[in-house]
């Protein structure tokens, strides 16, 4: 056995693949915007339900962005429902939990969200104008 053929080649390669294919960076956004969300919310939960339903909203919404956004990470199938559900919680934040986190995670969740949403699995790369141009010329040399 050489020094190549190690059994454990690190977790680095491993998380590389892992995060190609599922939208990573959007479902780490809409994570972090629920989770600042909820840093955010000045009554305690005591206070909360003593207040009714449009306290709990406070936390219910920013929670359920944060369910999101790892169903997102875990379950990269269902990521076109968890983005509108995001999106749709990352908005509702914005009346119910200080607006939207003061702005941030408002946006971290609607940005995740898109994110999420226009991620396409196993899509080719694009190739620039100026690298078809060149290919094509390469092509042309190798026929002539």
């Amino acid at each position: 056995m050489s020094g190549t053929d190690t059994p454990h080649q690190g977790w680095r390669p491993a998380f590389r693949g892992w995060r190609a294919r599922r939208p990573f960076l959007g479902g780490l956004l809409l994570t972090l915007g629920g989770g600042w969300i909820l840093l955010t919310v000045k009554a305690s939960l005591k206070v909360v339900i003593h207040v009714g339903m449009q306290g709990v909203a406070g936390y219910l919404l920013p929670a359920v962005m944060v369910l999101c956004g790892l169903l997102t990470l875990f379950s990269p199938s269902q990521r076109l429902f968890y983005s509108i559900v995001g999106i749709l919680c990352s908005l509702g934040s914005w009346v119910t939990s200080n607006l939207g986190g003061f702005f941030v995670g408002l946006i971290l969740g609607a940005v995740g969200s898109c994110m999420i949403f226009g991620w396409l699995p196993d899509q080719e790369p694009r190739v620039s104008r100026r690298q078809r141009k060149k290919q094509a010329r390469a092509a042309d040399t190798v026929q002539a």
